[in-house]
Parts: C-alpha cells; structure tokens; sequence
C-alpha cells in the first residue's frame, strides 16, 4: 500500500510543510495530535491513499476539535485509517448513520461511496464545501488531484508538491 501524509500550517501568512507519519494513527485525535506540535493559525493534515481516497483533517489555533472530511466512504471498507476516520465522523455527529436492517447487522459493514464529514472544513481557504464534494464525485479525477487542487486555491500549492516529489 501506498499512502502520503502532510502536515501544511500557515504562519503570518506563509505556508509550512513536513511529512507526517500516520500509520500508528487510531482516530482523529490521534491525527490531530500530530497537528497540534506544530505552531499555525491553520494546520492542515492530508492524506493520500493508493489513489482510493483523501482526508483533510484540520485543527485550527482556537479549536479544541479537529474538524474532518473523506472523500470516498467506500474507502472505510478497505483503508484502517479511513475507516477510523469514518468511525470518529459518525461518533461525533459529523455524519447521520444509516439506519440498520436485520440484513445489515449479518453483512460485513459497508460504507456509502459518497464523501463526508465537513465538507466546509477549507472553504476559508478557498475550495467551497460545493466545489470540494464535486472533485470527489467527477469521474476520473483521483484523490490527489483534490488534495492539490485545495492546496492550490489556498496558496501552498508549491510547498505540497515539494513534500510529494
């Protein structure tokens, strides 16, 4: 399997960049913590799956709890961190959980393919919750393609290919 993390945080203005290690990563907390040891008034972590989904987890200077967003629930079914992610989306109400049939509780779980969480989680940094949601829905654009496509309109385009090459 082939994954990249980033932590992005801007500081006065100026964007920030390293390669994160998320593997021993068992929820948001535990994704945000990696966050929190840097300074920024924005800290963004991104993360890339073998080309199967994307997460935006983001803790900001006067937030206590980091916010979330996965672009392809489907991904859950698959992915350990994708699915702790979705786990954590639906436990802090972030997402409704579908109800359960008696057919569902024998059925090995199975998530909806459409993206969730905060779909707001970077429209201050330019990508509207309208625009984020179409990315992950268009047909052949690949979860890194959002991820550069965010970085891009929030003006730290440059420093994630860096960390990506």
């Amino acid at each position: 399997m082939s994954s990249f993390a980033t932590l992005l945080t801007r500081v006065d203005g100026r964007w920030r960049g390293e390669e994160v290690e998320v593997d021993d990563c068992e929820s948001i907390a535990d994704i945000a913590d990696l966050a929190l040891d840097s300074a920024g008034d924005v800290r963004l972590i991104l993360i890339e799956q073998d080309d199967e989904y994307a997460a935006i987890v983001r803790v900001d200077e006067e937030a206590a709890d980091a916010r979330a967003f996965l672009s392809d629930g489907h991904a859950a079914d698959n992915y350990r961190l994708a699915t702790a992610i979705a786990e954590d989306l639906v436990e802090i109400g972030a997402v409704e959980p579908e109800d359960e049939t008696d057919a569902d509780l024998e059925a090995p779980p199975a998530h909806d393919s459409a993206p969730f969480g905060d779909a707001d989680i970077v429209e201050d940094l330019g990508t509207s919750a309208a625009e984020l949601l179409a990315m992950c829905a268009h047909e052949g654009t690949l979860p890194i393609d959002v991820l550069v496509a965010v970085c891009e309109k929030a003006g730290c385009a440059e420093m994630f290919d860096e960390l990506r090459a």
